[in-house]
């Protein structure tokens, strides 16, 4: 009965958290934009609701500690909370420019590039996606928990922190996706950021999670293979 009634507060956070989240993205785009006759914005968010909507009904039902987990946004490293103030200072920009560009015309960005990023963005999710199903651990912070262990399989073999792969295509294609170069400019800025959290999170690993010196052994990429 208790894991019952945990699930359904689970599930009701969950679905207030989406539905704000879905106001709070539309009011970012269209009212910059000054009108809701935006395309590029209506499939952007078609795109991130609809795999938003699989993962949250998956999850309920096959691992809801995760989206628990997904639900913690305070930070307990110093050094975590200042990246993260600059990485919201920079999500507003990522989101708020490309409305202004639709409105005043900065930009002129081809429709094939648009529907490039469009995939792009969509890849960047189903390897977040790909992410959660492998590591039920998978937080919005950084920490180590009871009887956790190192995950070195699915995409976790290929690089250190696939979580960050996906969401830097999904952010850094965002704007040209939305129609706007210039909104570039802050998902850029956030790609150095997360380069910091990665520094910092793997020496708080190094020091809190078992294994995981020689996961960075085996793995020797951090975001893309080949690359870094």
């Amino acid at each position: 009965m208790e894991k019952q009634v945990g699930k359904l507060n689970i599930k009701r956070k969950i679905i207030g958290f989406a539905i704000i989240s879905f106001v709070i993205l539309c009011i970012t785009l269209f009212l910059p934009a000054r009108t809701l006759n935006y395309w590029e914005a209506w499939v952007y968010i078609g795109i991130i609701f609809s795999c938003a909507s699989g993962v949250i009904a998956y999850f309920l039902k096959h691992d809801p500690q995760l989206l628990e987990r997904r639900l913690k946004t305070r930070e307990k490293l110093r050094e975590q909370k200042l990246i993260i103030r600059f990485v919201w200072l920079l999500y507003m920009p990522t989101f708020l420019i490309p409305g202004f560009d639709r409105y005043y015309g900065w930009s002129d960005v081809p429709l094939i590039l648009i529907i490039f990023s469009d995939i792009l963005v969509l890849t960047g999710y189903l390897i977040v996606i790909a992410v959660f199903r492998e590591n039920s651990y998978t937080s919005r912070v950084v920490d180590v928990e009871s009887g956790q262990k190192v995950i070195s399989t699915g995409p976790y073999a290929i690089v250190r922190h696939p979580m960050y792969s996906g969401n830097i295509l999904m952010y850094c294609f965002t704007p040209v996706a939305l129609g706007s170069y210039w909104g570039l400019i802050g998902s850029v800025l956030i790609f150095l950021l997360v380069i910091l959290r990665i520094k910092s999170e793997e020496k708080f690993l190094l020091e809190n999670l078992n294994g995981y010196r020689e996961y960075l052994k085996r793995t020797r990429y951090k975001l893309f293979p080949g690359i870094w």
